[in-house]
């Protein structure tokens, strides 16, 4: 007889940022339930020229590990420059990162039948983003809630924009209650994320900022036991934000946007802000919250740095007290101001986003050196792996159960990318 089983789901490839895999979990779902079981999704990203190739790569080893299933491409690579992945004979069919959320583009009839092989609208005409309810991706761990995408700045490396659209705020109601549903099915942790996540509201009646929607989380849902911030412009924080990090329900990390060290490159970054205020702002982030871990984006090589300018990224990651990098290796991407500027020769990018990472390592290994014989409350994820509040990942030297709850653990040393660590009974 043939196997009738149902499909166990489709096989979904995420490429990028936590947004992608946010949004994947609900491209997964949507597929699901239109039954296509036997479809691979891949969701690409495009922040690099190295993420774009990735996606190639991604899609041909899907085909060929696949062979007859349906490749379905979307994401940002896709929305930016849908013909190119149109052109790939794998690809089944390519799908904008608009028309990725809407469960009606799933009906496979409709997805899987006619010539129609790109289905990408103009991302700059969107100008709404409906709330996706996700029961949770890390067992009971924690859930993402989505309450923002796309980007109004125009960064001169950036592409994102142009696979995103501008920015568009969830309404604090639907964040409230999305919040309170995750916690009620039993979540211990809920983490916001957005493209531009301090720039929530802007599009809000009474344009409302992101420190009014956490302090709102934080009241309305008093049964949360931890909310977390993901990736943000600090430049962008506002006052009740910084306020909401004395709670000691918001997770004591955050990640910033710094992209560089010298004042000179972040204005031809296009940024908004200097090194000066960066360090500013981490200081004060300590005094109202000592406990708290910081993590940020820098990019190494970009047009015209010189090697003075690269040192002041360097220094920047001890006077900004830095604990978790990021470094993104500048590639040109095809359409930014930043392309058309004078590079710096590939050789001496790699050399410096290697020096670079050096430099975090150390920086990470100073963090986990603070945390050497300390007993500490962690959040279980699966099986070996835990975390600290302030996102440290913890190796345990034995199994602790299934995730979403906190049990004592005792550090007992790190291997350079994790704390190990002891749980006590």
């Amino acid at each position: 007889m043939p196997d009738t089983a149902p499909p166990s789901g489709p096989t979904v490839i995420t490429l990028g940022c936590r947004l992608n895999t946010y949004e994947s979990e609900v491209m997964r779902r949507h597929a699901l339930e239109a039954g296509l079981g036997d479809a691979v999704i891949i969701n690409t990203c495009a922040v690099t020229g190295e993420a774009v190739r990735g996606a190639r790569q991604a899609i041909r080893r899907a085909a060929k590990d696949n062979p007859g299933a349906p490749i379905l491409v979307t994401g940002c690579a896709a929305q930016i420059d849908p013909g190119a992945f149109a052109a790939m004979p794998e690809v089944t069919r390519v799908i904008g990162n608009h028309e990725k959320m809407q469960a009606a583009t799933w009906a496979p009839l409709d997805l899987l039948g006619g010539a129609e092989k790109v289905r990408v609208n103009d991302i700059m005409s969107v100008r709404e983003t409906a709330a996706h309810l996700i029961d949770g991706m890390d067992g009971r761990a924690r859930a993402y809630v989505q309450v923002q995408n796309g980007c109004d700045h125009r960064c001169t490396f950036c592409i994102i924009p142009y696979g995103r659209g501008n920015s568009r705020s969830v309404p604090a109601g639907e964040v409230v209650a999305q919040v309170r549903r995750l916690v009620e099915t039993g979540h211990y942790e809920v983490v916001l994320t957005g493209v531009d996540l301090t720039s929530w509201g802007a599009d809000l009646p009474g344009t409302p900022q992101l420190g009014n929607l956490v302090q709102r989380i934080l009241k309305l849902v008093p049964e949360l036991r931890q909310l977390r911030i993901s990736s943000i412009d600090a430049i962008e924080m506002d006052e009740a934000l910084i306020e909401a990090l004395g709670e000691s329900r918001v997770a004591p990390y955050l990640h910033l946007s710094l992209q560089h060290g010298d004042n000179l490159i972040l204005k031809r970054m296009k940024r908004r802000h200097g090194r000066e205020q960066a360090i500013q702002l981490t200081e004060r982030l300590r005094s109202i919250r000592p406990d708290i871990a910081l993590g940020a984006d820098i990019i190494a090589g970009f047009p015209t740095e010189t090697e003075a300018h690269f040192e002041n990224s360097v220094r920047l990651v001890e006077e900004c007290g830095l604990s978790f990098l990021h470094v993104f290796p500048y590639s040109p991407r095809p359409g930014t101001p930043a392309a058309k500027m004078p590079q710096v020769t590939k050789p001496l990018v790699k050399e410096r986003a290697a020096r670079l990472r050096a430099v975090g390592e150390a920086a990470l290994a100073r963090h986990f050196s603070r945390h050497l014989g300390e007993v500490r409350s962690a959040l279980i994820e699966r099986g070996l792996a835990a975390r600290l509040p302030d996102f440290t990942p913890i190796r345990l030297d034995g199994p602790a159960g299934g995730g979403g709850y906190v049990l004592p653990v005792r550090i007992t040393g790190h291997d350079g990318k994790q704390l190990l660590g002891t749980h006590i009974p």
